[in-house]
């Protein structure tokens, strides 16, 4: 559940960033993902391990019928306790 609540979230980033930068075709993203801390459904905040397997399945389901639904995303772990866009190829 986590891993699809991050995916619809970076989705959503990526949504802001193609309006903002005028960007209609985005072939990849290169993304970092650490521990995440999430709050969500009244729970308070805490820190998951994101399954990379799990968010690439989001990630391609959420953008399905959108700009994104031919990106292919490049998912590496990191250090940390967020995640970051690292790059953005158009």
């Amino acid at each position: 559940m986590h891993d699809f609540l991050l995916a619809k979230e970076i989705i959503d980033e990526l949504k802001k960033i193609a309006v903002e930068k005028k960007i209609e075709n985005i072939k990849k993203v290169s993304l970092g993902i650490g521990l995440i801390s999430l709050a969500h459904d009244g729970h308070s905040e805490h820190t998951e391990d994101v399954s990379m397997e799990n968010l690439e399945f989001g990630l391609k389901n959420i953008s399905k019928n959108t700009p994104f639904e031919n990106t292919e995303f490049e998912i590496k772990k990191t250090a940390g306790n967020s995640w970051k866009i690292i790059s953005v190829k158009i």
